[in-house]
Protein backbone atom coordinates (compact mmCIF):
# COMPACT_ATOMS: atom_id res chain seq x y z
CA UNK A 1 0.00 0.00 0.00
CA UNK A 2 1.22 3.58 -0.69
CA UNK A 3 2.71 5.91 1.78
CA UNK A 4 0.25 8.47 3.19
CA UNK A 5 0.69 12.07 1.81
CA UNK A 6 0.09 15.46 3.86
CA UNK A 7 -0.99 17.04 0.85
CA UNK A 8 -1.23 21.56 1.21
CA UNK A 9 -4.82 22.35 0.33
CA UNK A 10 -4.78 25.87 -1.47
CA UNK A 11 -7.63 27.78 -2.94
CA UNK A 12 -7.38 26.94 -6.73
CA UNK A 13 -7.06 29.79 -9.15
CA UNK A 14 -7.75 30.32 -13.31
CA UNK A 15 -4.21 29.41 -13.64
CA UNK A 16 -5.12 25.46 -12.08
CA UNK A 17 -6.88 24.80 -15.01
CA UNK A 18 -5.10 22.57 -17.12
CA UNK A 19 -4.12 20.89 -14.54
CA UNK A 20 -7.45 20.17 -12.74
CA UNK A 21 -8.29 18.68 -17.21
CA UNK A 22 -5.34 16.96 -17.04
CA UNK A 23 -6.12 15.60 -13.45
CA UNK A 24 -9.81 14.64 -14.68
CA UNK A 25 -8.78 12.96 -17.81
CA UNK A 26 -5.90 10.91 -16.55
CA UNK A 27 -8.48 9.27 -14.04
CA UNK A 28 -9.95 7.42 -17.45
CA UNK A 29 -13.35 7.03 -15.48
CA UNK A 30 -15.04 10.28 -16.94
CA UNK A 31 -16.31 11.09 -20.69
CA UNK A 32 -15.51 14.34 -22.63
CA UNK A 33 -18.71 15.89 -22.08
CA UNK A 34 -18.30 15.18 -18.58
CA UNK A 35 -14.73 16.67 -18.14
CA UNK A 36 -16.34 19.82 -19.71
CA UNK A 37 -19.24 20.02 -17.46
CA UNK A 38 -16.13 19.90 -14.44
CA UNK A 39 -14.26 22.55 -16.15
CA UNK A 40 -17.34 24.50 -16.26
CA UNK A 41 -17.98 24.01 -13.06
CA UNK A 42 -14.41 24.85 -12.03
CA UNK A 43 -14.60 28.37 -14.25
CA UNK A 44 -17.09 28.96 -12.34
CA UNK A 45 -15.92 28.52 -8.94
CA UNK A 46 -12.88 31.02 -9.97
CA UNK A 47 -14.35 33.69 -11.70
CA UNK A 48 -15.49 35.58 -8.59
CA UNK A 49 -16.49 38.87 -10.48
CA UNK A 50 -19.71 36.50 -11.92
CA UNK A 51 -21.70 37.47 -8.51
CA UNK A 52 -22.57 34.77 -5.73
CA UNK A 53 -20.53 31.74 -6.10
CA UNK A 54 -22.84 28.79 -6.03
CA UNK A 55 -19.74 26.29 -6.19
CA UNK A 56 -17.07 26.40 -3.92
CA UNK A 57 -13.25 24.65 -4.71
CA UNK A 58 -9.94 23.65 -3.05
CA UNK A 59 -6.82 22.18 -4.66
CA UNK A 60 -4.68 19.51 -2.65
CA UNK A 61 -1.12 20.25 -3.58
CA UNK A 62 2.33 18.08 -2.91
CA UNK A 63 5.47 20.02 -3.67
CA UNK A 64 4.14 22.47 -5.38
CA UNK A 65 1.81 20.21 -7.81
CA UNK A 66 -1.52 20.11 -8.06
CA UNK A 67 -2.74 16.86 -7.29
CA UNK A 68 -6.74 17.04 -6.82
CA UNK A 69 -9.45 19.07 -6.61
CA UNK A 70 -12.75 18.91 -5.19
CA UNK A 71 -15.80 21.39 -5.70
CA UNK A 72 -19.27 21.45 -3.87
CA UNK A 73 -21.89 23.67 -3.03
CA UNK A 74 -25.50 24.65 -1.53
CA UNK A 75 -28.09 23.06 -3.14
CA UNK A 76 -30.60 25.44 -4.15
CA UNK A 77 -33.78 25.45 -2.50
CA UNK A 78 -32.82 23.32 0.81
CA UNK A 79 -32.19 24.01 4.04
CA UNK A 80 -28.49 22.63 4.92
CA UNK A 81 -28.45 20.38 1.95
CA UNK A 82 -25.01 20.68 -0.01
CA UNK A 83 -23.66 19.02 -3.07
CA UNK A 84 -20.66 17.25 -3.79
CA UNK A 85 -20.13 18.17 -7.36
CA UNK A 86 -16.49 16.57 -8.29
CA UNK A 87 -13.75 15.28 -5.97
CA UNK A 88 -10.22 14.20 -8.04
CA UNK A 89 -7.41 12.74 -6.95
CA UNK A 90 -4.41 12.15 -9.98
CA UNK A 91 -4.23 8.54 -10.23
CA UNK A 92 -0.51 8.80 -9.63
CA UNK A 93 -1.60 10.36 -5.97
CA UNK A 94 -4.29 8.07 -5.16
CA UNK A 95 -4.53 5.78 -2.63
CA UNK A 96 -2.44 8.31 -0.71
CA UNK A 97 -4.96 10.13 1.87
CA UNK A 98 -5.15 12.66 -0.18
CA UNK A 99 -9.18 12.60 -1.53
CA UNK A 100 -9.45 11.90 2.02
CA UNK A 101 -8.09 14.96 3.01
CA UNK A 102 -10.07 17.18 0.37
CA UNK A 103 -12.90 15.13 1.88
CA UNK A 104 -12.40 16.14 5.57
CA UNK A 105 -11.35 19.57 5.04
CA UNK A 106 -14.92 20.13 2.72
CA UNK A 107 -16.89 18.55 5.80
CA UNK A 108 -14.96 20.93 7.53
CA UNK A 109 -15.55 23.59 6.01
CA UNK A 110 -19.29 22.76 6.04
CA UNK A 111 -19.73 22.76 9.60
CA UNK A 112 -22.50 24.98 10.80
CA UNK A 113 -24.11 25.18 7.73
CA UNK A 114 -24.77 21.86 6.53
CA UNK A 115 -26.53 19.22 7.80
CA UNK A 116 -26.29 17.04 4.96
CA UNK A 117 -24.16 16.28 1.70
CA UNK A 118 -24.92 14.37 -0.91
CA UNK A 119 -22.63 12.92 -4.05
CA UNK A 120 -24.38 11.42 -6.62
CA UNK A 121 -22.16 8.74 -8.70
CA UNK A 122 -22.31 5.71 -11.07
CA UNK A 123 -23.24 2.12 -10.38
CA UNK A 124 -20.57 0.82 -13.74
CA UNK A 125 -18.18 -1.71 -12.06
CA UNK A 126 -14.79 1.05 -13.03
CA UNK A 127 -16.59 3.42 -10.16
CA UNK A 128 -16.29 0.33 -7.38
CA UNK A 129 -13.63 1.84 -5.93
CA UNK A 130 -15.38 5.78 -5.76
CA UNK A 131 -18.45 3.99 -3.86
CA UNK A 132 -16.00 2.23 -1.41
CA UNK A 133 -14.31 5.51 -0.81
CA UNK A 134 -17.28 7.18 0.02
CA UNK A 135 -18.44 4.14 1.77
CA UNK A 136 -15.46 3.94 3.92
CA UNK A 137 -15.55 7.55 4.82
CA UNK A 138 -19.41 7.49 6.65
CA UNK A 139 -21.40 8.10 3.20
CA UNK A 140 -24.21 5.42 2.87
CA UNK A 141 -26.43 4.75 -0.41
CA UNK A 142 -29.74 6.16 -0.33
CA UNK A 143 -30.85 5.51 -3.59
CA UNK A 144 -29.80 3.46 -7.03
CA UNK A 145 -31.73 4.81 -9.87
CA UNK A 146 -31.33 2.38 -12.62
CA UNK A 147 -29.99 2.99 -15.95
CA UNK A 148 -29.72 6.63 -15.15
CA UNK A 149 -26.51 7.59 -17.00
CA UNK A 150 -26.63 4.75 -19.96
CA UNK A 151 -28.50 1.40 -20.47
CA UNK A 152 -26.54 -0.31 -17.38
CA UNK A 153 -25.33 2.64 -16.21
CA UNK A 154 -27.13 3.53 -12.39
CA UNK A 155 -26.74 6.63 -10.68
CA UNK A 156 -25.70 5.93 -7.08
CA UNK A 157 -26.63 8.67 -4.55
CA UNK A 158 -24.48 8.57 -1.36
CA UNK A 159 -25.57 10.57 2.15
CA UNK A 160 -23.94 11.67 4.93
CA UNK A 161 -25.93 13.76 7.81
CA UNK A 162 -22.75 16.35 9.21
CA UNK A 163 -25.43 17.35 11.70
CA UNK A 164 -28.92 17.54 12.66
CA UNK A 165 -28.63 21.45 12.86
CA UNK A 166 -27.12 24.51 11.22
CA UNK A 167 -26.86 28.25 11.62
CA UNK A 168 -29.77 29.90 9.78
Amino acid sequence: MPTAILPALRPLHASDRARVEAMTRATQLFASKEIAVALDVFDASVHTDQGPDPYQTLGAAVDDRLVGWVCWGHTPGTFGTYDLYWIVVDPEAQARGIGSSLLQEMERRLAGHARLVVVETAGRPAYAPTRAFYEARGYHVAARLADYYAPGDDQVIFLKCLRDTVDQ
